[in-house]
Formats: C-alpha cells, sequence, structure tokens
C-alpha cells in the first residue's frame, strides 16, 4: 500500500464541518500512523488555511481535537486543524514502552540517529515532509502554502524547531508551554541521548534556544505559559529562549498566564488566541 492511501477511520459532523480520525502507513516511522484532521465548512467551497498541531508526551492524534475545543472557532474562520501521533506506533523497538518520557508516545519530533531509534523515529521527516503529502493526496481543500504550525510542551518544542528551519513551509508558529531549550532540561537530555547519541553537538538542530541564534522566522513568534506550571521551572525554561530571541533579533509574544497549570484547561482556556494569531498570518 503506497504511504499516500489514507483509510478512513471514523468521520464525524462538527460545527458545520467534519472531524475525521485516518490512518496510512508511514516510510517515515516504518508502519502506520494515526492522524486526525478537521475540515471547515469552507472546505466544502475552495481551499483553505492549514494548522498542525503537535501534541505533547503520552499524547496520541485524538487528545487535541477531544480536548482543545479548538474546531468552534475553527469553522469560523475557515482554518482546517490537523494533528498527529507522537510518536511511531508499530515499530516494535526494544525498550520503547519502558517510560513514560521516552519512546511510544515522546517522538520528540526528531530524526533519530542511534540503533534502535532510527529504523522508525523519525517524526521529524513525518511532520515536514511525509504527512503534508498525504494531506496534499487526500484534502484537495488543504492549502499547503498557507500552513502554520503550533504545539504544546514537546509539540511546542517540535514546533518552534521545526517552524524555525522551514519558514516557507510554516508561516506562522506558537506554542504552549513548550520545552524551548531541551538539550538543558531533564526530558530533552534523555530524548537526545537516546535517540541522537552523547554528542551534545548534534542536539542543537533539535533546540529552539540554541536554533534561533542561526536561524530566525519572519512573524512573531506566540507562546503561553501558565505560571503554576510544575513543569515550568525544571523542564519549560521559557526564559531562556526568550533571551535568545532577544539576542537573535527574534520577534517573539510571551503571555504568562496566572494560575494556569500544564493541561487542557490551561490549553482551551487560550486556543481562540492562538487560531486567531495564526489566521491573522495565514488569511492575511
Amino acid at each position: 500500500m503506497s504511504n499516500l492511501t489514507m483509510e478512513v477511520l471514523s468521520e464525524h459532523r462538527a460545527f458545520g464541518g467534519k472531524q475525521g480520525f485516518y490512518r496510512h502507513a508511514s516510510t517515515s516511522c516504518n508502519g502506520s500512523m494515526k492522524f486526525s484532521l478537521y475540515q471547515p465548512p469552507q472546505a466544502e467551497a475552495g481551499k483553505v488555511p492549514v494548522l498542525l498541531y503537535l501534541s505533547g508526551l503520552t499524547c496520541t492524534e485524538e487528545t487535541f481535537m477531544i480536548k482543545a475545543g479548538a474546531q468552534r472557532l475553527a469553522s469560523e474562520l475557515g482554518m482546517m486543524l490537523v494533528t498527529c501521533d507522537t510518536s511511531p506506533r508499530d515499530a516494535a523497538v526494544a525498550g520503547e514502552s519502558d517510560s513514560w518520557d521516552f519512546g511510544l508516545a515522546a517522538g520528540f519530533y526528531l530524526d533519530a540517529t542511534q540503533a534502535p531509534w532510527s529504523t522508525a523515529y523519525n517524526m521529524y521527516s513525518y511532520v515536514v515532509k511525509e504527512l503534508p503529502a498525504v494531506l496534499a493526496a487526500n484534502f484537495p481543500a488543504a492549502d499547503l502554502d498557507r500552513m502554520g504550525l503550533f504545539g504544546h510542551s514537546m509539540g511546542g518544542h517540535g514546533a518552534l524547531t521545526i517552524g524555525l528551519k522551514h519558514p516557507e513551509q510554516f508561516k506562522s508558529v506558537s506554542a504552549f508551554a513548550p520545552i524551548v531549550a531541551p538539550s538543558q532540561c531533564p526530558w530533552g537530555v534523555k530524548a537526545f541521548t537516546g535517540y541522537l547519541g552523547a554528542d551534545q553537538s548534534a542536539w542543537a538542530a533539535y533546540d529552539a534556544t540554541s536554533l534561533v541564534a542561526k536561524q530566525q522566522h519572519p512573524q512573531t513568534i506566540l507562546i503561553d505559559q501558565g505560571t503554576s506550571d510544575k513543569f515550568w521551572v525544571e523542564q519549560l525554561k521559557t526564559e531562556l529562549f526568550v533571551e535568545a530571541c532577544q539576542k537573535a533579533g527574534q520577534a517573539v509574544s510571551v503571555n504568562l498566564r496566572d494560575g494556569y497549570d500544564h493541561g487542557y484547561y490551561f490549553i482551551s482556556s487560550y486556543i481562540d488566541d492562538h487560531l486567531r494569531h495564526h489566521a491573522g498570518i495565514l488569511k492575511g
């Protein structure tokens, strides 16, 4: 089966549009991969902008679509929403389910170089190349020339790094509580050591705080961070990215949300701001 051939798992009417869940064979991830997609009602008449969301640790392709409450405004704005899974699921790599923050549901949106992970843990290539190709082949209304990228936590890390590397492809970028300096936090050090090896020079390409010194995005990057997020100080380190952006001349807008934590109550509270941020760029 071609990796562009898509299987429909389920589709549901939502806010005048269609919420669907799909599966296809993935070359990057050496097995089947699932993704979810919301088509706004405007997709029936022509092309619409695409907003790709990258989820965090332990999440699946369903999490955002079920919990964020994004479809209502996406319908109003005429935005297609897409989310993918957070790691390969069929690779059967030894040890991949040993811990919650590495392996299954913890792909970190990079291309692994270390055995045995390199055979399937290639979420960077999946997001940048393979998933857009699947969208192009199966959803005529997806305007991939007007595509934005955002995410949460590990997915915020993915959105920042991929967005900085590919501003011509992802024309708008935002993040909720992103891991901005994975080379300097326990989650990132564990993942990078396992996937990329002990040579830390290889880590910089997947570290937003390091990357922004060399590669900037032409648009303002929007970040929301809750002040009661238990991971903020040790794992997320928002201030390191802000400092790096200031030195590099990268426009960044950071909202510290008083009393909000790391979960989807936080995301759903401010999802409208992010959708409007992307719509302003992609539709402007």
